[in-house]
């Protein structure tokens, strides 16, 4: 016999975690399965990431990345708080190194005021008392900046599922999920057929291609939509040596561009654990990756990479940011080249500084035209819904939208 749930949750990252909890403390007595087709949690971009709570300095007004920034850090926070979760406020300086950069540092500024988020400008010896180590001509200090293990928030997310009556299946590979009268069949690798009245499918840097599986076609555009396909970027990341890194107290950041949804390689202190120091990460660079889940060499997969390459919204963004996209490659290729990078913040860093770390690969959404869909998007097929773009910072907010995600799910079902 078929087994049958109320809700089945596709995907083990934090936001998949974070809803399946969000949807069982709403409706107690309900049954929920989560299905992850790793042997653990948080394996791929919740567990590769830099480990930053971010105060909500960057999105633009009116996005759901903005509001959902704001409500998720403060409700994270709150998390971390009662779970006995580390979670450290160790702030954050955003840095001008020359006068072309204080003018988007201003709009910064005023953006960041407008968002309710706390921050001082600062120049010359103000800058350095916050951080020695940083060099530039003026910068934003944001004190309430935090650094977080999202995978043991993660971990403790699927915890509270298991507590509130959910069952989480690890190695539980989903194969196709297929519309049937009064909800989702969903087949797995191995395993026999599910059903379920509802279906949240967040499967990252899975995510176009298991809407495919659906019959949702995310190359094409929707009514609420852009045509758009996930194309991986790999995000390299290097460890300072201790004698630097003990003096950086907190988060470096460069001026961002503003054409892209990029940080720029920037300094990340992490929380100590294991009774080791904290340590300090450079990077990330955001360079084309060519294996959605290539963390350790090879590093390449024919099928990934002939997605990104058949897509003519990756050759359209070469093609305007062409100078930008030779730098990223160049610094992935080249440790002096990240290093001169990174020394734009702090001077007297350099290539013998640096020490490769595991890469972070995050799933982005490129549209056909060549534009990096920057936002939240969520498609309705039925009874399922697909999350089909959830960039940063999407951990920081998943507690929020999780609920955003239950508003939609209550909603009566397009069909």
């Amino acid at each position: 016999m078929v087994q049958s749930f109320d809700l089945a949750v596709v995907g083990g990252g934090i936001l998949g975690l974070a809803t399946a909890r969000a949807w069982l403390l709403a409706h107690p007595g309900k049954s929920l399965v989560l299905l992850e087709k790793e042997e653990r949690v948080a394996a791929h971009q919740t567990g590769h990431n830099s480990g930053v709570l971010h105060s909500g300095l960057y999105y633009a007004p009116g996005t759901e990345k903005a509001g959902n920034c704001r409500r998720g850090k403060a409700a994270l926070e709150a998390y971390c708080r009662d779970k006995g979760i580390a979670c450290e406020r160790v702030g954050k300086l955003v840095v001008a190194v020359d006068e072309s950069e204080l003018e988007p540092l201003a709009a910064l500024e005023t953006r960041g005021r407008e968002h309710g988020v706390e921050l001082h400008r600062l120049e010359g010896a103000a800058m350095r008392d916050v951080e020695p180590l940083a060099s530039g001509i003026a910068a934003l200090h944001l004190p309430e900046t935090a650094i977080v293990d999202y995978i043991a928030v993660a971990e403790s997310f699927a915890d509270d599922v298991r507590a509130l009556g959910g069952e989480l299946r690890l190695a539980a590979h989903v194969t196709a999920l297929a519309t049937r009268e009064g909800g989702v069949s969903i087949s797995q690798h191995g395993a026999e057929d599910l059903f379920a009245t509802q279906a949240l499918i967040c499967c990252g840097l899975q995510a176009d291609r298991m809407a495919r599986t659906a019959g949702l076609e995310p190359n094409r555009p929707g009514p609420d939509r852009p045509a758009l396909r996930t194309v991986p970027f790999l995000g390299q990341y290097f460890d300072l040596a201790p004698k630097l890194a003990a003096q950086v107290r907190g988060l470096i950041y460069p001026v961002p561009d503003p054409r892209f949804p990029f940080l720029g390689v920037h300094l990340t202190r992490r929380l100590a654990s294991g009774g080791r120091p904290a340590r300090v990460d450079a990077g990330p660079n955001a360079a084309l990756a060519f294996a959605r889940e290539g963390y350790g060499p090879p590093r390449f997969n024919l099928r990934d990479t002939a997605s990104a390459l058949t897509w003519p919204g990756t050759w359209r963004l070469l093609a305007k940011s062409r100078r930008l996209a030779t730098s990223e490659i160049w610094r992935s290729l080249s440790r002096r080249a990240f290093a001169k990078e990174a020394a734009r913040l702090v001077p007297s860093l350099t290539a013998n500084d640096l020490s490769p770390a595991t890469p972070g690969i995050r799933a982005q959404a490129l549209g056909a035209r060549g534009q990096l869909v920057d936002d939240y998007v969520f498609a309705r097929e039925g009874a399922m819904l697909h999350v089909l773009n959830a960039p940063s910072p999407a951990a920081t907010s998943s507690l929020s939208i999780a609920e955003k995600l239950l508003e939609v799910l209550r909603s009566p079902a397009v069909t």
